[in-house]
């Protein structure tokens, strides 16, 4: 049994903001020290994992994901730091209000499917850098991270991924619109 199999599933699928702006500062590192990397994951905010089998991802769920996601404004984001979790180095994304409004909406849309299993009470935006590291590890990353800093990004749309068995692929997008009444703002 290969590391993607023991953790991702064929048939798994993931909403994300995908930062393709902290690739030149965090690629290498997550090439090493995050292994989701290695299977086709870029560098990105989770805003829904794990989402439902892909079998279950029919044209009314695509909707939905279309309501949702576009009932929230565009905004800005920068990452000017790092943070972490028990093994887990991670940069902070900011403001973390925009964030949090499209998490929890979409998480709310979709009860079926809690983030991360519901094994946390609270959800944390984060861009890993890497996962399942020990002490030493994180140091040295956030050492090389840091003076790389800020990183900014404009988030116009969540993502789709679908994991295959060997890797992850985009599956589709979902923009955030301005123009859709009631949007959240920034």
């Amino acid at each position: 049994m290969n590391e993607a199999s023991e953790r991702f599933a064929a048939g798994q699928t993931a909403l994300v903001v995908v930062v393709p702006e902290a690739e030149p500062v965090v690629g290498v590192l997550r090439s090493d020290l995050d292994t989701a990397a290695a299977y086709g994951v870029p560098a990105h905010v989770t805003v829904l994992f794990p989402f439902l089998p892909v079998a279950a991802v029919d044209a009314a769920v695509l909707d939905a994901l279309r309501d949702v996601v576009g009932a929230h404004a565009p905004f800005d984001a920068t990452f000017a730091g790092c943070g972490r979790f028990p093994g887990v180095l991670y940069l902070v994304p900011a403001p973390d209000a925009s964030w949090r409004a499209l998490l929890t909406a979409v998480a709310a849309r979709f009860p079926e499917a809690p983030p991360y299993g519901g094994a946390f009470d609270d959800v944390v935006p984060h861009l890993t850098v890497a996962d399942g590291q020990g002490p030493e590890a994180l140091d040295d990353a956030e050492a090389a991270v840091a003076p790389r800093l800020p990183v900014r990004t404009r988030v116009r749309e969540v993502a789709l991924l679908v994991f295959d068995g060997e890797r992850w692929r985009r599956r589709a997008d979902f923009p955030l619109s301005p123009d859709t009444p009631g949007a959240a703002g920034p």
